[in-house]
């Protein structure tokens, strides 16, 4: 029915503003009008259920969508297939030909070559307990630097400016250097087996040749000295035998599991060979060096490696670069990129949240590391403070 000034009238009286403004014509009525319309009977448990609920749900699953994805891995990902675990059999006074044959391997009449080679960053600490574990037993070390990270940031050429640090290895180094692309949106880890192949390079640079044993493993991948002695000496090793090390973060007070697993060492053979950081063989030595990741000095190494490597994605927010935060979790054993733990069963996953338990022991650790504590106090139990400087 028709007003007197021409408008719509409705006869039912009512006190519902959206009945009386639903009865309009639609292109007369604000936003807010179609909203109130639109929602008309709804009962208060859905509007809660829409204006608080649901945004908590999607502001959640933006802050821990990662964390959700990790715990609910076992559902989609079977684990890998297990490694066939050799025994690893030790004693300083206990001869060569004596390990080998517990090892069910013949024992050489000369020890073999070995290679060490590894992509470097800027882990001069951790290389400096390398280089000086494995010493005694290394052929030749191969190391390439390149001046940008996997995830194309320009860096200085950091070994090559500490170069006179390492005095000690020179006549026995092969050293290259490698100019960095700068793809932007580059994935990193296309940039990392371009670095890879550059280091197959330059290893025929240093003259390896077939049988000559090669150590493909990262700079804080350590393995024993006697676990390289080993090896060189025994006749019949399998031609690539994965390492399996003890795995720590951020020092020797923070012991996460036993399964470090990429470091490998090869049997060379020319043609066949190439140097790669993932699994290529079933067979693994049990309790053979150390995997000290994340084992840096200062707070600002931290935050360099979290935007430079591969998985720098894992920074979902800025606030997990802010230095007083780095400290906090370091001490604490916690996660820097806050995240669940990566694994493959929900029993593991449960069985490893919150942070690492401290250890209190540095027993057989890298005597190196233990000869010179006062200069590397920051890799053993409780001195987790780092240096703030840069």
């Amino acid at each position: 029915m028709m007003g007197e000034a021409g408008g719509h009238y409705c006869s039912k009286k009512t006190d519902d503003i959206c009945g009386a403004l639903c009865s309009q014509e639609t292109g007369r009525f604000s936003s807010f009008s179609r909203l109130c319309c639109a929602l008309r009977g709804v009962d208060m448990k859905t509007y809660i259920f829409l204006l608080v609920i649901v945004p908590t749900c999607l502001l959640a699953g933006y802050i821990h969508g990662q964390k959700i994805s990790y715990f609910l891995r076992p559902l989609w990902e079977s684990p890998p297939k297990p490694f066939h675990d050799i025994p690893h059999y030790h004693h300083s006074n206990a001869s060569m030909a004596t390990l080998c044959k517990l090892h069910g391997w013949g024992v050489r009449e000369f020890p073999r070559r070995v290679y060490d080679a590894v992509l470097f960053s800027n882990e001069l600490d951790i290389l400096s307990i390398r280089w000086r574990e494995l010493y005694p037993y290394i052929t030749q070390f191969v190391l390439l630097e390149s001046n940008s990270t996997f995830t194309g940031l320009p860096k200085p050429l950091v070994f090559a400016s500490h170069r006179d640090e390492f005095s000690f290895i020179e006549s026995r180094l092969t050293y290259g250097s490698l100019g960095g692309r700068f793809i932007k949106g580059m994935n990193p880890f296309y940039e990392e087996a371009y670095q890879r192949v550059a280091l197959d390079q330059l290893l025929r640079i240093a003259g390896i040749t077939d049988d000559d044993l090669l150590l493909m493993s990262d700079v804080d991948e350590i393995p024993s000295r006697h676990t390289i002695n080993l090896l060189r000496w025994c006749d019949e090793v399998p031609k690539i035998l994965h390492l399996r090390l003890k795995n720590y973060l951020y020092s020797f007070e923070f012991l996460v599991d036993n399964k470090s697993w990429r470091a490998s060492v090869h049997r060379y053979e020319t043609g066949k060979t190439r140097y790669a950081h993932y699994r290529q063989s079933d067979e693994i030595l049990a309790d053979a060096g150390w995997h000290c990741s994340f084992c840096f000095r200062r707070i600002s190494e931290f935050v360099f490696k979290m935007k430079a490597y591969s998985h720098s994605d894992r920074v979902r927010f800025r606030r997990f670069l802010n230095p007083e935060r780095v400290q906090r979790v370091i001490c604490k054993g916690g996660d820097l990129f806050d995240m669940l733990p990566e694994e493959y069963t929900f029993k593991d996953i449960i069985g490893k949240m919150g942070p690492i338990p401290h250890s209190f022991s540095a027993v057989h650790l890298p005597s190196y590391l233990l000869e010179n504590a006062e200069k590397y106090r920051f890799l053993l139990p409780g001195n987790c403070i780092r240096e703030k400087e840069c």
